[in-house]
């Protein structure tokens, strides 16, 4: 057993990749096989520890793993469970320059943090600028009032501080929104009052859960558990799962395909290409090998035979699951008994497709996956309309994708291509029109004679785009040229090298779709985006370029999607116009005002009454409030800390944010302790209906919103059993005296103040 120093066997016994698993092994410490002393096996039996799936033999040794012994492999499940909140914190990140928008003033320009003394403390405030120079200074403890504006700032008018314009402008967004939202709930409602089908999991489902090879990651794992509970749910399904290129969407959707069929509905999945369907279909007759589901294709690639056999089966029922283009909701095509429909990239699909895709879904479950969801579906999942499950954490071991964005320059390209090549991968080539496709067969001819290419795109006839695709999927060649028929959904782990001619005449989605195909194993990808040798580009061209190439970490698709909604508008959700109200008050504003409208509609509705107005009281009082820079040096941090802050709503959330900080940074500051107490003062502020509390050395004075309190019996019992250190003043405010000369006592009789009265309030609630 001669081999390389320090692995168990010699490269041809250990197989595929086995020799470097063997030196893992080995550098783990675990013991390794000892060699026979002479001649074939000794007939000694050994057990051993190693990350192998297969066995092997050779004249020195035969080895049978888990796998071969007991066949499919039994995947042990861990049920550890996190938080999936965390695919939203792009969408609060700010940066100097920028435009926010404030809840009473409007539209402004975010200047960086500033310290404003209050009494005799320093207090850190956000500055922004308004127009004519004016400026506001928000406490940090006041973000939630702050938004981001979102989209395209050119051209953009700043609001004047103190205007009437902002308060009528925010008015009239509101009455579009309640129309829009009734419009929503009315069609969400129709939904959801019929009866679906009860399709719960059977006997046979954990024998088809194991034959999935790999460890699910958390989030995929509670993905398929919402999609499960749906379907069980007797309501028809409309949920929208967005995970990244290669993150395991495929898998949800062939455990609801599992589920559906053995419950004996038919399911219908529709892909955007030929290609996806291809594979597609390939994965679910492998997956569902030995269980008594029928599953037919349909697309051109299909021969007219089987196709007309497959519409046969679908309107007698013989047919499970079908896989295939739009072809699946051609008007030729009659379900017997359809329970579910799996769309797949729905933002490829037009506007007639998706028409015949709502007639179709009418009564069905629905179940949309996507990598990058379009503007419209991204705002209507965010605003509940339709349910939302992210899968954001990658696959053990899978790396990011390294993105070069540069003008064309065919010595890099031939370099990028050989490297590939002499590692022993393979290369995609695409460029954005079929005319461009001699050109570039020239310069692999010519530039980089070493490598094998094939030519493949979406005008040759089926066959042979089928029989070209499987000889690169079989790697008897080494670059596939092709237009964007490449862009959906294909699987082809060792293909590892993407180059993208004219990057600048594809979209946003598209390029990153397109960077997808590269980088699904544990091998590092490559993507070229090649802009013309010396000439220019557009400015939204360059801005989709620089974006992609900024979003080169994993999970990034939701992000992209997040710009994606910001430069494009998600437009009127329930008509065709994409323009959208979100420049006139900034998305995250707009979203917060959709939502809130859905809210009150829903109460209204269900005769019940709406939930309170948003509150963030504004705390006066004389303390060093801030997280010092020389704690947490770097502006951007600091910033996304206080909204973080900004969002814990109890005092759980703060001690847990508090033991954060300590465990990053060390002790905490006093000035960030008091930070701390200040939103533990302020959530009970919120429930009291505090609207201000100016708190000083002789006692506080508090403003109730709308000068209104909850419960205004207990509020004069309280002020009775204060016993002449509390009175209610004419104007409604309450004031409260006591001896707060210190910062602890000031800090500790606010909060015992709002502390009380939130008590007081909960009880008339």
């Amino acid at each position: 057993m001669a081999g390389s120093a320090g692995c168990l066997f010699s490269p041809p016994a250990c197989g595929r990749g086995r020799g470097k698993a063997c030196c893992r092994a080995r550098r783990r410490n675990k013991p390794p096989l000892a060699p026979p002393a002479s001649g074939r096996g000794t007939g000694i039996v050994a057990l051993i520890v190693l990350p192998l799936d297969h066995g092997f033999a050779s004249d020195a040794i035969s080895l049978l793993t888990e796998q071969d012994i007991l066949g499919e492999r039994l995947v042990r499940r861990q049920k550890s469970r996190k938080s999936a909140d965390a695919f939203l914190a792009e969408l609060a990140t700010l940066s100097v320059g920028d435009l926010v928008v404030h809840l009473d003033h409007g539209i402004g320009r975010y200047e960086g943090l500033t310290s404003i003394p209050v009494g005799n403390s320093p207090h850190d405030c956000v500055a922004l600028t308004y127009a004519g120079g004016d400026k506001l200074y928000v406490p940090v403890e006041n973000l939630d009032v702050l938004s981001r504006y979102g989209g395209e700032s050119e051209g953009v008018a700043l609001d004047k501080l103190g205007g009437e314009a902002w308060q009528r402008r925010k008015a009239r967004m509101k009455e579009r929104i309640r129309e829009i939202a009734g419009e929503l709930l009315a069609t969400a409602a129709a939904r959801a009052l019929r009866p679906g089908e009860v399709l719960a999991a059977d006997a046979a489902y954990p024998a088809f859960v194991d034959r999935f090879p790999y460890q699910e990651t958390d989030d995929q794992d509670r993905a398929i558990g919402d999609v499960l509970a749906d379907l069980a749910s007797g309501r028809p399904m409309d949920r929208l799962v967005c995970g990244d290129v290669g993150f395991g969407k495929t898998e949800v959707a062939l455990r609801a395909a599992f589920v559906a069929a053995m419950a004996g509905m038919q399911v219908a999945i529709v892909c955007p290409t030929t290609l996806l369907a291809r594979q597609h279909y390939s994965n679910f007759v492998e997956r569902f090998k030995g269980f008594p589901i029928e599953i037919g294709r349909l697309s051109r690639l299909v021969p007219a035979a089987e196709a007309q056999r497959t519409r046969d089966g679908l309107a007698s029922g013989q047919i499970d699951i079908v896989v295939g283009t739009h072809a699946v909701i051609a008007k030729s095509v009659e379900f017997n008994r359809l329970g579910l429909v799996i769309v797949d990239e729905e933002q490829r699909f037009g506007v007639v497709h998706k028409e015949r895709l709502k007639q179709l879904k009418t009564d069905v479950h629905v179940l949309t996956l996507t990598a990058t969801p379009i503007p419209r579906t991204l705002q209507m999942a965010m605003s509940g309309l339709r349910e939302l499950s992210v899968i954001q954490t990658p696959p053990v071991d899978r790396l990011a994708v390294r993105t070069y964005v540069a003008p064309w320059d065919p010595v890099v390209i031939r370099e990028a291509l050989l490297r590939e090549h002499d590692r022993g991968g393979q290369s995609f080539f695409v460029t954005p029109r079929i005319k461009d496709l001699p050109d570039i067969e020239e310069y692999l001819r010519t530039r980089v004679p070493e490598v094998k290419y094939v030519v493949a795109h979406g005008q040759m006839a089926p066959g042979e785009v089928e029989e070209r695709m499987s000889a690169f999927y079989d790697r008897k060649y080494d670059i596939l040229v092709s237009t964007t028929i490449v862009e959906s959904g294909l699987d082809i782990p060792s293909a590892n090298t993407l180059v993208v001619h004219r990057a600048d005449r594809f979209g946003l989605a598209q390029l990153y779709q397109l960077r997808g195909r590269v980088g699904r194993s544990k091998t590092r990808a490559y993507a070229y985006l090649t802009t013309p040798e010396g000439g220019a580009i557009t400015d939204t061209a360059e801005k989709r370029l620089k974006l992609l190439g900024d979003l080169d970490t994993l999970g990034a698709g939701f992000q992209l999607a997040s710009h994606d909604l910001d430069i494009r508008g998600a437009g009127n959700l329930v008509g065709d116009e994409q323009s959208g109200h979100i420049r006139e008050v900034g998305f995250e504003l707009y979203q917060s005002m959709l939502e809130e409208a859905i809210l009150v509609a829903k109460a209204t509705s269900m005769g019940a009454a709406p939930p309170r107005e948003a509150l963030s009281p504004v705390i006066t009082i004389d303390a060093p409030i801030l997280i010092p820079e020389d704690y947490v040096p770097d502006l951007p941090l600091r910033m996304a800390l206080y909204r973080r802050l900004n969002e814990a709503e109890d005092r759980a959330a703060l001690d847990g944010f508090a033991a954060e900080m300590i465990d990053r940074f060390g002790p905490l500051p006093p000035e960030t302790a008091n930070l701390i107490q200040l939103m533990e003062i302020k959530a009970s502020a919120k429930l009291a209906g505090i609207a201000k509390l100016d708190v000083g050395t002789k006692g506080a004075l508090v403003s109730f919103h709308g000068d209104e309190f909850a419960n205004v019996p207990g509020l004069i019992a309280y002020v009775e059993r204060l016993k002449g250190r509390a009175r209610i003043r004419p104007d409604h405010r309450l004031s409260v005296s006591g001896d707060w000369a210190s910062t602890g006592a000031r800090l500790n009789g606010a909060l015992q103040l709002s502390k009380g009265l939130g008590k007081l309030a909960r009880q008339a609630a």
